[in-house]
């Protein structure tokens, strides 16, 4: 049976591959997001999902990837480097590669810190962008 928030060692989620640990960072830093404007407004949910899509898009990472990233550990920019330098099977339709790398990057660090159980860095990191 699967348990939800089940956590792996360091050593499993960095043999994860970068765009699998993105993949989860990415669901990661959707709910956050969501979660966010939930509590703190009272907007339509199409409103809600309009919020969202921008902040989620690899063009509105990019701004808060800039204020975390002098953040980041040893260990967490290393992941980056990996997620923003991985060979990815999609190309981004709104972003410039650039801008799509990266935001790579900073998804595979939450996957991995998600993965990992570091609950408290990921808030931490994300309330230092809000």
């Amino acid at each position: 049976m699967f348990n939800f928030f089940t956590t792996v060692t360091a050593d499993n989620a960095r043999n994860l591959s970068p765009v699998t640990l993105a993949f989860v960072g990415d669901a990661v830093y959707s709910l956050y997001v969501r979660e966010r404007l939930v509590l703190s407004t009272s907007f339509s949910t199409g409103t809600l999902q309009k919020l969202t899509s921008s902040e989620v898009s690899a063009h509105g990472q990019s701004g808060l990837l800039e204020r975390i990233m002098p953040l980041f550990t040893e260990e967490e920019a290393d992941i980056f480097r990996r997620g923003r330098n991985a060979k990815k099977p999609t190309k981004s339709k709104n972003a410039s590669v650039a801008e799509y790398n990266r935001s790579t990057g900073f998804e595979a660090v939450l996957g991995y810190l998600y993965l990992t159980g570091q609950y408290d860095r990921i808030s931490e990191l994300l309330a230092n962008g809000d």
